[in-house]
């Protein structure tokens, strides 16, 4: 009889399904899944070991880069442990104009998980539908930092600046005539809050075309009902947050049960599954999708009734207007001693955590007095996510392993920080 043994195949690292840099070691038995082994460190990037050497201000581009497509709601942990240790609260506009942003980024986050997560079990379209949602979403990134990605928008005490009166419009060139430019500026005529309010009044039939796609898409369902299932009793020892833990019909967010900002005061359901699989995740971010865009809706509402400051008045933490600096001899000593020596923290530790789009993201941060962290470090969420990897794929066929990672939304950022 000839021998039979298991043999142990790479997935990754360049694998056109495995996100990022993720490798994976599977023992395998024909086309099943005996042991999932997930290697990491191939793109470390030493984030925190980083940020205790730089001021506290410093560091707030680097969490941009860490889950580089969830960007200003990881700056916003980073900024709420800052905020503790101070014992400061940004001003209310700063606060709903953080919170409308954290929803947009959730929307970005979403749109890019759904396109790739159908890219990779076969479906084309979806990826093509989603990016061109992104692209409005990142032209509101841009219109309020100035960057489509890296946004370092969130600030110790507020916001960098208030929301533009105007939208970046598109201009006349040898490939667009004035008629189509005329249709492509159509709505970025009035303000950002103007443009926002446009895409939200959209999104919902967005969504129900991604749904028209793939809800009752047979082969869909086929590749993700009962794949990868996760008991609640097991999601919670895992440790895991967000939607891989409301899949499992755990209702935990931390914006309606440990409020931050302003989420207790605006009106949103949180969606939970069922079953514990992939197809209840996806559907449960999905209606997350939904759900983000009505507290967008609120927070434009409230915007646009309430003008006041963004960024608190108090000159040792945030810096003054360029026309004070260039005017009052105080305020330029303020402005160069608070972008080359930053500020002081009091002694002591502080962890913030957020509602992540992929789960609970979580900033702990320890001071010893200093005007940089004594020690940083980041809970993320993907991380753990992954390390139920070979719990989750054992017992399942290797293009099952696409479909767990997908579900997974894993990027690799966060998980190499």
């Amino acid at each position: 009889m000839p021998e039979i043994r298991n043999y142990t195949v790479n997935f990754g690292p360049q694998h056109p399904a495995a996100h990022g840099v993720l490798r994976l070691v599977l023992e395998m038995d024909g086309e099943v899944v005996q042991r999932a082994d997930p290697h990491v460190g191939l793109l470390h990037r030493a984030t925190e070991k980083l940020a205790e050497y730089k001021i506290y201000n410093q560091s707030i581009p680097y969490m941009d880069r860490l889950d580089y497509v969830s960007m200003m709601v990881n700056e916003h942990a980073y900024v709420l442990a800052i905020e503790k240790l101070l014992g400061i609260e940004a001003p209310i506009r700063a606060q709903y104009i953080r919170v409308m942003f954290d929803e947009i980024t959730r929307l970005l986050n979403h749109l890019m998980w759904l396109g790739t997560h159908a890219l990779d079990v076969g479906a084309m379209t979806m990826f093509l539908y989603c990016f061109r949602e992104r692209e409005d979403l990142m032209d509101m990134y841009e219109a309020v930092s100035g960057a489509r990605m890296h946004a370092a928008y969130y600030r110790p005490g507020g916001v960098y600046r208030d929301l533009p009166d105007s939208m970046p419009k598109y201009t006349e060139t040898k490939y667009r005539d004035a008629d189509e430019v005329k249709r492509m500026n159509a709505n970025r005529e009035g303000s950002l809050l103007d443009f926002i309010w446009d895409f939200t009044e959209r999104f919902p039939g967005y969504v129900d075309e991604y749904e028209t796609l793939l809800t009752d898409n047979r082969i869909w369902k086929q590749r993700t009902v009962g794949i990868g299932v996760v008991s609640p009793e097991r999601a919670l020892q895992l440790g895991f947050t967000g939607p891989m833990l409301r899949g499992s019909g755990i209702e935990w967010d931390l914006r309606k049960k440990q409020p931050y900002e302003v989420y207790d005061r605006l009106d949103f359901q949180i969606p939970i599954g069922v079953n514990g699989d992939c197809y209840d995740r996806y559907l449960v971010r999905v209606e997350e999708m939904r759900q983000s865009n009505r507290i967008i809706r609120q927070c434009v509402e409230w915007l646009r009734k309430n003008p006041g400051p963004v960024m608190l008045e108090n000159h040792k933490i945030t810096p003054p207007k360029r026309v004070e600096m260039k005017e009052q001899m105080e305020a330029l000593i303020h402005h160069f001693k608070l972008f080359t020596e930053g500020y002081v923290l009091p002694e002591g530790e502080a962890y913030a955590a957020v509602e992540h789009p992929k789960g609970e993201f979580g900033i702990y941060l320890v001071s010893d007095g200093a005007n940089k962290p004594y020690r940083l470090k980041i809970r993320p969420p993907g991380f753990i996510h992954l390390a139920a990897m070979d719990e989750m794929a054992r017992g399942h066929m290797l293009a099952d392993v696409v479909a767990i990672i997908g579900t997974m939304d894993i990027v690799f950022g966060e998980i190499d920080r």
